[in-house]
């Protein structure tokens, strides 16, 4: 047993899993450098970044035309659902004739902007001085229902 470990394991062979294993991660190494090195494959992250940075100023500048009105105006039905909203999550601050309470008035002057962005962006993102922020609770939708109740109470005089 005084034999040199070399020698003992000079008849075994090497596994053949190992050898695709190692062959595969030179390949992968191999391709890897090919592809990510910008004097080979002229990729860049930077150039990545700006592609995103690009689709998503699209992106955001179609949800702004999108915006500028409001989707659910005339439509009945998600007035009445809008109303149940308010009903809901609304009406505690804003009061049931929307003349305000603990909250301001939604009938008269709106402090915050009287379009429909500005109307939103205040129910969605909250302001200063106690109107929280609903965008999580609510959504997109939802909000603007909220906004098609609002506006054709301010619109039509009409009793809440």
């Amino acid at each position: 047993m005084d034999e040199p470990i070399g020698k003992l394991e000079a008849h075994n062979k090497v596994p053949r899993g190992f050898l695709v294993l190692l062959f595969g991660l030179i390949a992968l190494g191999l391709y890897y450098i090919a592809a990510y090195t910008p004097g080979i494959s002229d990729w860049s992250q930077y150039k990545t970044l700006s592609k995103e940075m690009a689709a998503e100023k699209a992106r955001s500048a179609a949800a702004g035309a999108k915006t500028t009105g409001n989707p659910y105006g005339r439509d009945e039905k998600a007035v009445a659902e809008g109303q149940g909203i308010y009903a809901g999550k609304c009406v505690e601050c804003h009061g049931k004739d929307l003349k305000g309470g603990d909250g301001p008035s939604l009938v008269d002057h709106l402090n915050f902007g009287e379009q429909d962005p500005e109307k939103f962006e205040s129910i969605a993102r909250g302001r200063p001085g106690g109107m929280p922020a609903f965008e999580t609770e609510l959504g997109r939708d939802r909000i603007w229902k909220v906004l098609a109740y609002v506006d054709s109470v301010r619109e039509h005089g009409k009793k809440p």
